[in-house]
């Protein structure tokens, strides 16, 4: 299992990374291939893509319920985004069997296993890691991630959820989501849980608007969700030209890029991973919950 990842090749060759990942085996690789693609080729991508699939594991009804009497995301919501980012960022950066790994592994067992917690609810939240960044990307990244990297970022996120002893995840990225489109179109609905949990936590999507943009940040935000989600969470549907302007701008930006970016030469969290909650550093197995 590769820990470390490598340096990209070639510094100005836009599709040196994608060249290399072709070289790899999906099943074998998907560490290093997962690393690329998070901490080289898609570093903005990646990071909206997961606030977006958290956001909508929070918006199921159960899980939504829960959040809300744990409290955790509605009094101590930066607190609670930042832990979680910090957990997952931990095991991308090191991998599963690196020491961090392991305690960022350790640590998340140990703060879910408090809650009971239905096994199809776990699948849930493991396809939406896998499925919603996936299809951000190919509809907004600078170029359309191969079938190398939706098989590493599987098998990545099943182990991740077999060292959390979820069973039955689906054995394919496409049956994983063929899966999760059927039970989020059967399971996502409204609740007033829902709708409060998504106001408490769509700050950490504001903050990706760019401030000339911000008097128009919450639409846009709502414009970052599909239909289902904004009925889920409570969040009113968009005016046509906000989200025409979202999709036109984020095309254009992954226009631009693809033409005239130069690869990324230093990997995002290079110098560590830095947050507001912890600016003098944290220790893994003291993320979360003070009494878990």
């Amino acid at each position: 299992m590769l820990t470390r990842i490598r340096r990209p090749v070639g510094a100005t060759d836009r599709y040196a990374n994608l060249r290399r990942i072709r070289t790899l085996d999906p099943q074998r690789d998907y560490l290093d291939i997962y690393q690329t693609m998070v901490r080289y080729e898609f570093p903005w991508d990646s990071k909206l893509g997961l606030n977006l699939a958290f956001n909508r594991s929070f918006s199921l009804p159960r899980i939504a319920a829960l959040h809300t009497r744990t409290g955790e995301l509605l009094r101590h919501t930066r607190k609670r985004i930042d832990d979680t980012g910090l957990l997952m960022y931990e095991m991308l950066l090191h991998g599963f069997e690196h020491p961090k790994g392991r305690a960022a592994v350790r640590r998340t067992n140990q703060i879910h296993r408090q809650y009971d917690i239905a096994e199809d609810d776990y699948r849930y939240v493991l396809g939406c890691l896998v499925v919603v960044p996936m299809r951000w990307l190919h509809r907004y990244g600078w170029r359309r991630p191969c079938c190398h990297e939706r098989a590493a970022t599987y098998h990545y996120y099943r182990e991740l959820g077999l060292r959390m002893g979820i069973r039955d995840i689906p054995g394919s990225y496409q049956d994983l989501a063929t899966w999760f489109d059927e039970y989020d179109r059967t399971h996502l609905r409204f609740s007033p849980d829902a709708a409060a949990i998504e106001r408490a936590t769509r700050t950490l999507l504001r903050g990706r608007v760019p401030r000339l943009l911000s008097p128009l940040a919450d639409a846009l935000v709502g414009a970052m969700y599909d239909e289902r989600l904004r009925a889920a969470s409570g969040v009113p549907t968009p005016p046509l030209a906000i989200r025409w302007g979202l999709h036109t701008g984020l095309r254009l930006r992954a226009h631009l890029l693809r033409l005239a970016a130069r690869p990324r030469r230093t990997p995002i969290f290079a110098d560590g991973i830095r947050t507001r909650t912890y600016p003098d550093g944290y220790q893994i197995s003291r993320l979360g919950p003070a009494d878990r």
